[in-house]
């Protein structure tokens, strides 16, 4: 790619400059000086005027705005799915294909391509290859896992990276995600507000996302007066199956349970199937919340109240941050507020 770009050296001649003459110099790739020339808003204005000031520095004469180079997707960014602790990264998971599907739209408004990456890492080495042998000018992470410490290292490195996930303590890393702390807190205390006061946790309080959903649930059961139940907070990996052998056990115990805050909405679908099958009614007996609102939560049966994460902001932040890391920028974590979304799971 070339352009009818001209400076003036020490003789006085003038001399054409080829778009990756600037791009080499402002350390950025060739489309973001295109962009930049057109005054693009898909390039911060950080970026905009470090590229003009060298195009000033080094006396170019560049063509007229609407002369500039067409647009093409010429930058790509890679996604990568961390393997979660003795389980497999699935991204036929309707949360993951959710989401991707949100990153994928804000790639295709941004005008570029995107790889989703067959390896999950599971150390810092693993992340390391990745980075090493990239074929992307950044990355971005769906989901933590228990990386957090490797991440914080990689970042370091100045690695382009930006992370779907939690906020954490000590983080050296960008992340968007949902505040997941709220979100918890808002589940449970819509079941109590029903005048539930049995109400059983379920997901994997091991991943950090999960971990602030539970904290959130235990915040409201003590704002509640109710006290916390160890035996009403019980580990599932996030799939249809292992929610219904969860709660299979749960009931096997003999244990008494009102409701149910699920960690994921494929958690929860999967809780209501086991429930339907040992003769509870939902909502009648038992009610239930997920998280997530996946596309099918609306067309379950019973349609499943659920918190919302809005994965179109999340992929248009995660997006624009990654795009901001590759050239260079400095960019800042991110909470996305969520909603309780209410349908027939919960009775009202």
């Amino acid at each position: 790619m070339t352009a009818e770009k001209t400076f003036h050296d020490n003789s006085g001649a003038r001399k054409q400059v080829r778009l990756e003459d600037v791009a080499e110099i402002a350390g950025v790739s060739i489309s973001t000086v295109s962009r930049a020339m057109s005054d693009s808003p898909l390039v911060s204005n950080a970026t905009k005027q470090r590229i003009l000031a060298i195009v000033e520095e080094n006396n170019m004469v560049l063509r007229r705005k609407e002369e500039a180079e067409p647009q093409s997707a010429t930058r790509t960014l890679e996604l990568i799915i961390p393997q979660p602790q003795g389980k497999e990264a699935r991204i036929s998971d309707a949360f993951y294909l959710d989401l991707i599907g949100g990153i994928g739209d804000a790639m295709k408004e941004n005008d570029c391509d995107f790889l989703i990456s067959h390896h999950s890492p599971r150390d810092l080495k693993d992340l390391e290859n990745l980075v090493r042998d990239r074929r992307a000018e950044a990355f971005i992470m769906v989901g933590q896992s228990l990386l957090h410490e490797p991440l914080n290292q990689l970042a370091r490195t100045g690695a382009p990276f930006v992370v779907w996930g939690a906020q954490l303590e000590n983080q050296a890393y960008c992340s968007i995600g949902s505040d997941n702390r709220r979100g918890g807190y808002m589940a449970a205390s819509h079941l109590l507000r029903l005048g539930r006061k049995r109400v059983a946790f379920i997901g994997d309080i091991e991943a950090p996302e999960v971990r602030l959903r539970y904290e959130g649930y235990c915040d409201a059961m003590r704002e509640a007066g109710l006290s916390l139940d160890d035996a009403l907070v019980r580990s599932a990996a996030f799939s249809f199956d292992a929610a219904m052998e969860t709660i299979e056990v749960l009931l096997e115990t003999g244990e008494q349970f009102d409701g149910i805050v699920a960690a994921a909405d494929v958690i929860a679908m999967g809780a209501i199937r086991a429930l339907m099958r040992a003769g509870i009614n939902v909502p009648g007996d038992v009610s239930v919340i997920g998280y997530d609102d996946v596309r099918i939560a609306a067309y379950s049966t019973p349609a499943l109240t659920t918190i919302r994460q809005d994965v179109a902001k999340a992929g248009r932040r995660l997006v624009s941050k990654a795009l901001r890391l590759a050239e260079g920028e400095k960019v800042r974590s991110e909470l996305l507020p969520t909603e309780l979304i209410v349908r027939e799971s919960c009775g009202a």
